[in-house]
């Protein structure tokens, strides 16, 4: 078993500390592991768990949900643990005594102790800066000796802004594999079919009805994965002759494992990641600050979803693929908890 060097709490030594380590998950919608309703968590969530399993092998790791409110049962289960690990998502927020993701409260951070690590986080959307409810909540439950990793500068400035200052941009989990990804691995050139996906919470009627006659006007067959609980309700309402896959994660893998040639276009900044992981030439449509900062960091490609202008030129001439990432930062994050082997 590989053996770890964990970030500890103050009251636990590393000969008494546990070998357990929690993870606070996004892909679960409560603590009996029902998975969330937008299967973008579960596609962070492979993420997380391929960086855990590695770090501390699947035996030693007990998962809680961050979309559920922690009970007397669930802050026994983290406090027994060496260290906490919050894995993903835009679950921070300037206000999260108003608008929290992570179901967390003051006294719950009172419980965790500063036991708690960031993983690949990143902040809800632009916002002003965080109110003293929210610097107390972080500064009680964040711990201070380990490096917090979090998936873009914005999120590190803000928490920077309330002195919170050990945290490493590392990019989004989702993204560390293209790492080692050629240039030449994706096309450049337009595919035959194209996979489509929009977003139920933050719809514009006319934007996305162009985008879909976009896609079925310049490829022979367009599919659609509803990501989100509403997006199967919300395409089928523009009438358009698209193929819809069920709203399943193997859904999703079955077509980006097939023979069918395949662009992805859409609004799913996790979706479109995770047909790039799967080598499918990509194009993001930028609706909010998530995929606008990760894009000016890393190259991922996307635009602004209203500039149908550059939709066109990406469809219709070659387009290279090339994604920049910190290795460099991702190995500090993840050496924090190795020990060289002998």
């Amino acid at each position: 078993m590989l053996k770890t060097s964990l970030t500890l709490p103050e009251n636990v030594t590393q000969t008494s500390a546990s070998s357990q380590v929690c993870l606070l998950d996004p892909g679960m919608e409560d603590h009996n592991d029902r998975p969330s309703e937008n299967l973008g968590d579960l596609i962070i969530q492979q993420a997380v768990l391929r960086e855990m399993d590695s770090l501390f092998g699947s035996q030693n790791i007990v998962k809680l949900s961050t979309h559920a409110p922690l009970e007397e049962t669930q802050l026994q289960m983290i406090q027994a643990s060496s260290v906490a690990i919050v894995g993903g998502t835009n679950l921070l927020s300037s206000n999260m005594n108003h608008y929290n993701q992570w179901k967390i409260v003051l006294r719950d951070a009172l419980r965790l102790r500063k036991r708690v690590l960031l993983l690949g986080v990143s902040w809800w959307q632009y916002q002003g800066r965080p109110n003293l409810y929210t610097l107390a909540l972080l500064h009680l439950a964040l711990s201070y000796k380990g490096s917090h990793s979090v998936r873009d500068n914005y999120t590190k400035k803000k928490l920077q802004s309330i002195g919170i200052r050990n945290v490493i941009n590392t990019g989004c989990p989702t993204m560390w594999p293209l790492a080692n990804l050629q240039p030449d691995a994706i096309p450049q050139t337009k595919a035959t079919s194209a996979l489509v996906m929009l977003t139920d919470y933050s719809k514009n009627i006319e934007l996305d009805q162009k985008l879909l006659e976009l896609a079925t006007s310049h490829y022979e067959t367009v599919y659609f994965w509803p990501q989100g609980a509403g997006d199967h309700d919300y395409v089928t309402s523009f009438n358009l002759p698209v193929t819809i896959l069920e709203r399943s994660l193997p859904a999703l893998e079955n077509l980006l494992k097939s023979d069918v040639s395949l662009d992805y276009i859409g609004t799913r900044l996790h979706g479109g990641i995770r047909c790039l992981l799967a080598k499918r030439r990509a194009l993001i449509l930028r609706i909010d600050h998530r995929a606008t900062e990760i894009a000016q960091e890393t190259g991922l490609p996307s635009v602004d979803r209203a500039d149908f202008a550059f939709m066109e030129r990406w469809i219709r001439e070659p387009f290279m693929t090339k994604i920049t990432l910190d290795t460099t930062a991702v190995e500090r994050w993840r050496q924090q908890f190795r020990t060289k082997l002998a």
